[in-house]
């Protein structure tokens, strides 16, 4: 098996890879390795931007073979995405910060096993092996599970919610709360102005509302920035809604285009979380006091990443189409929950 590592500091990497690595300085379409190669890139020292560049080049010339990277940093701010994209390894901080390591055939081997042998629905049971290996770090093993967890969190009798029109205010019971909000590389409301911001927020909540008409959303909170919308607690409606976000992200190229009047890069910002809060109707809201409404605003404004649609691991069992589950990765702790999101969708020509 031929090993090949592209590097600008070989001396450091000597002491872990075999003595007969290949050590090469650029990314080049002349790469051939063999059909047992094994490629590595250094990302150290790279930007965002020469990142994803060489990145791009590596995978093509590795023609198919397994590859990894390197990353002693960190620099790579979601190390799944890798894998989602084809690699068979990854080398984090991780890896440099603990006891020294070596790369062994035999973790050549089971990395190269990744792409060819590791199916979705066996991807939990392997990653935990991996882990408890060390052949992969438990943070990543992790965030590359499949699937959600059960949360144990039950949906009360629909009984219980009486419809908008008959819900009394004061009355307190568990809503889902959505987060929605759009936002582009610069404040929208400096680059478009504030009436344009305005017409354009005005737009949004229409596309929402048509979005998520089965859904029976209401929108209970309207910063002129953002929208809160309250779900009644049915699964039924947490599907619908799971369902709309992920369209609009596929498509925000168009959807910004054609229905927003858009011609600037932007994406939206979807955040889901499931609490009870004393309700009080739309536009007397201000003095509502809720850790739900709390959690949600900050998830969406603070944790949330524009392409991604976030939730919180405490939304009822059922509340994700399990057809969609696959599409989320964890994002960690967030003011002491677990958070999940989607992956990042790639779009045809650069946008976001």
């Amino acid at each position: 098996m031929g090993i090949y590592v592209f590097t600008k500091k070989e001396a450091a990497l000597k002491t872990i890879f075999p003595k007969t690595t290949i050590f090469l300085t650029q990314v080049s379409s002349k790469h051939n390795p063999d059909d047992t190669g094994f490629s590595y890139i250094d990302v150290s020292g790279f930007s965002a931007a020469d990142i994803k560049k060489n990145l791009a080049l590596f995978k093509k010339t590795c023609k198919g073979t397994p590859w990894g990277v390197i990353d002693p940093k960190g620099n790579i701010k979601d190390p799944a995405t890798l894998f989602f994209d084809g690699a068979s390894d990854y080398l984090g901080p991780d890896f440099f910060i603990k006891k020294p390591k070596v790369i062994d055939p035999k973790r050549l081997k089971t990395a190269s096993k990744w792409r060819f042998e590791f199916s979705s629905k066996a991807l939990n049971k392997n990653l935990k092996k991996l882990a408890s290996k060390e052949l992969v770090s438990k943070e990543l093993a992790s965030s590359l599970s499949t699937g959600l967890p059960k949360t144990g969190i039950k949906i009360p009798p629909s009984t219980l919610f009486p419809g908008w029109k008959k819900m009394q205010t004061g009355k307190t019971m568990p809503f889902y709360l959505l987060h929605c909000a759009i936002k582009g590389k610069m404040s929208l409301n400096t680059r478009l102005g504030e009436i344009n911001h305005a017409h354009l927020q005005q737009r949004l909540l229409a596309y929402l509302y048509h979005s998520f008409r089965d859904a029976d959303g209401l929108v209970w909170m309207d910063s002129g920035k953002d929208f809160l919308f309250l779900l009644p607690p049915k699964t039924k409606n947490a599907e619908v809604v799971a369902k709309a976000c992920l369209k609009m992200l596929a498509s925000a190229p168009l959807i910004a285009i054609e229905s927003l009047g858009l011609t600037i890069p932007v994406n939206f910002v979807f955040a889901m979380h499931y609490g009870s809060i004393r309700y009080s109707p739309p536009g007397k809201t201000g003095t509502v006091v809720s850790d739900a409404v709390n959690f949600i605003f900050h998830l969406g404004g603070k944790k949330a990443e524009p392409g991604r649609f976030t939730i919180s691991g405490e939304l009822p069992d059922g509340s994700i189409p399990k057809a969609l589950e696959d599409c989320f990765v964890s994002s960690g702790e967030f003011e002491g929950r677990k958070t999940w999101h989607t992956k990042k969708f790639e779009y045809a020509k650069p946008w976001w």
